[in-house]
Formats: C-alpha cells, structure tokens, sequence
C-alpha cells in the first residue's frame, strides 16, 4: 500500500472509532442504563436497523469467504445471500411480532418464557461458545489474513498484527458505547462496503481481458466460465456436497438462514431494538433488498479470479497468479481470491479505500458479535446466577469484561484457523451441529401449543448426537442435508416427548397469538412481493 491509502485507511479508523464514541457518550443528566447499552435505548429508525443487519451479515466470512467460494463454485454459493432475502420477508413478518411484544432484550430470554431457566442457559451457553470459538475467531482470521495478503507479502508474517489492530479497533467503540456505537457507525460502514464491493468488481471486470472495458469482461467471463454460473449443481459437480442440488432449495438451507436471520442473538438484537414494530419490519425490508446485491461484490470477484487462475483464451495474464494461489502442498488457496484482487488491480487512493471497507465490514461484525456475547452473558448467565440485585452500572461494566475476554481469546484461538482450505463452508457447517436442534426448539414453542419443556431439552440435547451420527463418513451426506434430516428427526423427538407428558391440549406456557399480531403495513407489503419476484427471476435465469 502507499502512503495515501494508508492515509485514507487511518482516516477511516479515526473516524469510524469518533463517531462511535460520540454517539454513545451519556447525554447531560442521563447514565447509560442496561436497555441504552444492550438495546440502544429501543431508539433504532428503520434505514439504521436495515444497514446494521447488513454490516453485522456481512463480514470477513462473506467477502472473503464467500468471493473463495465463488472461485470453488461459483454463484451457487449465492443461495445463501438471494434465499436469506425471503427469509428476512418471513422473520419480519411471523417472528418479529412476538419478540417486539415480549420486550425480549436476548433471545435466550424468550426461551425462558416459554419453556424454562435451565433450557435458557443451556442455550446461551451454546451460543456464547459458538460466538466466540466459531464466528469471531473466523471473522478475525479471514479479516486478519486479507490485510496481510494486502499490506504485506501473503505469507502470513502480519496475521497477528492484524488481529490485534482489528481487536482494538473494534474494542475501542463497541465494548464503550454497546449498540449504539455499533448501530450508528452501521451505517457508515454499509455504504462504504456497497462502494468499495463494486469498485473492486468494475475494476477486476475492465482488466479481466487485454482489451479492457466491463462490458468485454462480463462477456469474457461468461463465455469462459458459464459453468460457475449454475445455482443448481448436479452430483457432477465437486463441490455438490456443500450445495446438494435441488435440495438447496427446499432443505438444509432454510434451517442455516432460519437459524441465523430469526434467531441469532447478534442479528437479531438490532430489530429489537427498534422505535416500534412497523420501524423494525421496514428495516427488514430494507435489509433483503441489500441482500440482493450482496452476490455482485463478493462472488462475481471470484469468480474472475477462478478465469484468471486457469487462463482460458483471450484471459489477461496478470504475472505470479498461479503462486498467489497454490500452496506449497499443491492445493489452492480459494480464499485469497477478493484480497489478491485489490493488491492487484486497485490504484492508490482506492485501494485504501476498499480496504477500509474490508476493514468496516470485519470490524462491525466484530462489534457485533462482542455486544451479544455480552448481552447474552450478563442477562442470562450474570444477572440471574451471580447478581440478581445488579445496578445498570454493574451490569453494563460486565458486558464490557464479557466482551474484552471474548476477544482477547478470539485473537488467541484464529491463527489456529491457516490450514482451512474454504472458511466459508466451515463456518456454515459446525455453526450446522447446533442451529437445526435449536431451530427446532423454537418453531414447535412458537407453533405448536402442546410443546412442552421436557420435550424442547430431549431434543435439543438429542439433535447435537444426530448430528454427530448423521456426520458419519459412510453416510456420506452434504452438510445441509444432514442439518435438513437433524431438524426433522429432532421435531419428532420435541413432538413425541410433548404428546406422551402432557395430558393437557396445550402447555401452560404455550404462546398464543392472534391473526391482528401478524399485520404489516403496505411498505412492508410491497417491498416483500418485489423482493420475492425479483429472487424467482434470478433463479430462473441462472438456474
């Protein structure tokens, strides 16, 4: 890099951590209490909670992850961005209402009220583990591992430098400030990430070819890699175990993004923090429409990649892309695609720039994920086993320890994380041994009024040894369609063990709704029927 992108990059920092600090210093004559810190004082407007979805979504594990798997297998892998607009249409609309109107502040907590403390606290344990083990040690590594492909040599000499910089960046706003911080700089960060995605895309399309120009590329590319255009793979296909065909549509994938978009505590903790109910579901909407494009600035650059590793006909040869990719055990390095691509093609100025969009995208997950590891801890673990009796300034001092050891330990555990050969998919598929029990725990709370609390802990414990069996290698079955047969067969278990203990027709706890709950208003209406036609005709055209 040279010295204005470093420029421009360090300007990014200093402005982002200002703004974060700013926004959530404590007005005159107001302490920042538990629901300031934790909910952002239920303040959120539509446009910030949509941004903050995305900048919390998309991360070092989708921008370099998933531009990997764009090289691997190209745009199938952006199922998981097109499906996860529908799935914001039906969590906006079915879950949202029940959560705003139980005033829930962790998801944990719903649990509490339907079911029981002890299945709460198994629950935030779980995600505190995955939390901190799964999703911030790989968006630290991947985050880490870009800028030093970028700013250095590639060889991994300035991972754990990056590390500690993204951690104190990070640190330096979020474990003060708590959502606010993270919510407002959101939507800064969102718009510098959309910017810098399709600067990146436009500059790899115009030199994808001798001749230049975004129109020669985009016809280069599909002429020459047609194949890495196919959402649906067929058995053919190497990489079929991690997209299965057909059963992408209709398995695996919906327990991944039901999961994650309606009840994973650090991305949902966003809409509830909302003005109101209807502020929350435009902010959905909003969110979907972004989700959209996401495919066109992180999986369209790898696959140019994947064109400029294997050289067809009428390729530009960039100089060193074959050793940019191949390890020295012969395989490829799928994940370095999007980082090559910007040491490679972007000119000064702009690559700083684009960096300290990779930069926002790492450091706002990260922010993310801290504040609801932090939420989850001190409102489900802290306040009822160790401080009932907590005041908002203890509570809101252990939401920040909770934070600053989950970090210190992510830095710890990512560089265990170089041998990977596709982040991405590892993240999908050990996030995958706990998300269909869980799934399933919450579906048959919500919706089925018989569910009892003896049922939801025999499956959701039993669900982690399915998974385990269903993962034995002479199964050989993809992981989504082994997160697809563990929702099923845990649903069976929570339906068998509620019928034969509950004598009555629902469970004392059972939620109960009304069809007035489930009403949304025309924005969300319309933006939800545009969203769905839109995603049926990107799947016809690339089918």
């Amino acid at each position: 890099m040279t010295g204005i992108d470093i420029v421009v990059f360090t300007a990014y920092c200093l402005l982002i951590v200002g703004i974060g600090l700013w926004v959530s210093r404590d007005k005159e004559g107001h302490q920042k209490n538990a629901e300031d810190y934790f909910l952002a004082g239920k303040s959120l407007p539509w446009w910030a909670i949509g941004a903050s979805l995305i900048a919390a979504n998309i991360s070092a594990e989708q921008i370099i992850g998933m531009s990997g798997s764009g090289f691997a297998v190209g745009l199938a892998i952006a199922s998981y961005e097109w499906m996860a607009a529908i799935t914001l249409i039906i969590v906006g609309k079915y879950l949202l209402p029940i959560f705003i109107e139980k005033k829930l502040y962790t998801i944990p907590e719903f649990i509490e009220h339907r079911f029981n403390t002890t299945l709460k606290t198994i629950l935030a344990v779980f995600w505190i583990a995955l939390f901190v083990f799964v999703n911030l040690t790989t968006v630290m590594f991947l985050g880490a591992k870009a800028l030093d492909t970028i700013m250095g040599t590639g060889d991994g000499s300035l991972i754990m430098y990056a590390l500690i910089g993204l951690a104190l960046i990070a640190a330096a706003y979020s474990l003060y400030g708590g959502l606010s911080a993270v919510a407002w700089t959101d939507v800064l960060q969102v718009g510098l990430l959309v910017l810098g995605g399709f600067v990146t895309t436009f500059v790899a399309l115009h030199n994808i070819t001798p001749e230049g120009g975004i129109f020669n590329g985009l016809s280069h590319l599909y002429e020459h890699a047609g194949d890495k255009f196919q959402m649906i793979l067929d058995r053919s296909n190497p990489e079929f175990n991690n997209l299965p065909g057909i059963a992408v549509l209709i398995g695996g994938l919906w327990v991944a993004n039901l999961y994650y978009w309606g009840f994973n505590q650090y991305i949902i903790q966003r809409t509830l923090a909302a003005k109101s109910l209807k502020e929350s579901q435009k902010g959905i909407i909003f969110a979907a429409f972004l989700k959209l494009l996401i495919p066109l600035i992180v999986v369209i650059p790898g696959i140019i990649v994947y064109v400029l590793y294997t050289q067809p006909e009428g390729t530009a040869h960039i100089p060193g892309v074959l050793d940019a990719f191949t390890r020295t055990d012969g395989s490829i390095n799928y994940d370095n695609a999007y980082p090559w691509l910007i040491k490679i093609f972007l000119a000064p100025g702009f690559k700083g720039l684009v960096v300290a969009a990779l930069a926002a995208a790492i450091v706002s997950s990260l922010a993310s994920m801290l504040n609801s590891v932090a939420t989850i801890f001190t409102m489900d673990i802290y306040r009822p086993y160790f401080k009932k009796d907590a005041t908002d300034r203890q509570t809101v001092n252990t939401g920040r320890i909770t934070a600053a050891v989950a970090l210190v330990i992510a830095v710890i555990m990512a560089p265990q994380l170089q041998s990977v050969p596709q982040v991405f998919q590892y993240i999908q598929e050990y996030t995958g041994m706990v998300s269909p029990g869980i799934l399933a725990v919450f579906i048959m709370g919500l919706f089925w009024k018989k569910t009892t609390t003896k049922g939801a802990i025999y499956g959701v414990l039993s669900s982690i040894v399915i998974a385990i069996l269903l993962k034995i290698p002479a199964l050989q079955l993809p992981f989504l369609d082994q997160m697809f047969y563990t929702l099923i067969m845990t649903i069976v278990i929570i339906a068998g063990v509620s019928l034969t203990t509950n004598p009555h027709d629902e469970d004392p706890k059972a939620i109960h709704t009304t069809a007035s709950l489930f009403k949304t208003g025309p924005a969300f209406n319309i933006g939800a029927y545009t969203i769905l036609i839109i995603t049926a005709l990107l799947y016809a055209f690339f089918w």
